[in-house]
């Protein structure tokens, strides 16, 4: 899932980025209200969290002109003015939800689902299925053959990159920017460490791998070898 977080402090920004990566997010992050606008509108997002107060334009403002263009993607708004009134106005400028700082990010997270669920039960399928193995992509939650399988999160982010590619080659490349939201080759076994976990997870007890390695070009995720 793929999340947009609009957020001008620096400390704040960077402990909800972490957390949200950590729980299997792909975060982007804006860092002041246009900026954040301006790729909110490209409508790429599953999910915005932005702050209320921000500079240049602020974060209702924000909702107001994505909802003016018919962009409907959920808008968490974030603030430290929590008044009934301040509340409603938020939620009357469009927003989906609204949690008052400070906060518990257990509770971030838990909200953040409950809009990714409800998005997914109006619009569009919240699992991908390849053969037997499911991703519930709500509850992050993997079975394969009826049997639950435990993953980190970083496992978990990478079967959902896999899976939204099945049968295609997926390169080192592709993964290192898609999953590690890196921009290099660390020149270490870094993706054939998870890789290897993953499979071991995914396959493990079956006579039908999922994961194959393309030799010289990268992995794919498919029924056949």
């Amino acid at each position: 899932m793929h999340v947009l977080l609009i957020e001008d402090d620096t400390e704040a920004a960077r402990f909800l980025v972490k957390g949200l990566r950590e729980s299997g997010y792909t975060v982007e992050h804006a860092p002041d209200g246009r900026e954040g606008l301006n790729r909110a509108a490209e409508g790429q997002f599953d999910l915005i969290v932005t702050d209320r107060m921000l500079p240049q334009l602020d974060g209702l403002a924000i909702i107001e002109r994505l909802r003016e263009r018919r962009i409907e993607t959920p808008v968490l708004v974030l603030s430290a003015l929590g008044s009934v009134d301040d509340r409603i106005r938020g939620l009357k400028a469009g927003g989906d939800d609204y949690l008052t700082k400070p906060f518990a990010l257990a509770e971030l997270l838990a909200r953040i689902e409950a809009l990714l669920r409800r998005r997914a039960s109006r619009s569009e399928a919240s699992r991908l299925k390849v053969e037997d193995l499911e991703l519930d992509l709500i509850a992050r939650r993997v079975t394969r053959g009826g049997r639950e399988v435990e993953l980190t999160a970083r496992e978990l982010k990478l079967l959902e990159f896999l899976m939204r590619r099945a049968g295609q080659v997926v390169t080192r490349t592709m993964l290192l920017e898609g999953v590690w939201d890196l921009h290099f080759d660390p020149q270490s076994n870094l993706i054939d460490v998870h890789i290897s976990r993953l499979r071991q997870a995914i396959d493990r007890g079956t006579d039908h791998p999922l994961i194959h390695t393309v030799r010289g070009s990268g992995y794919v995720l498919r029924a056949d070898s």
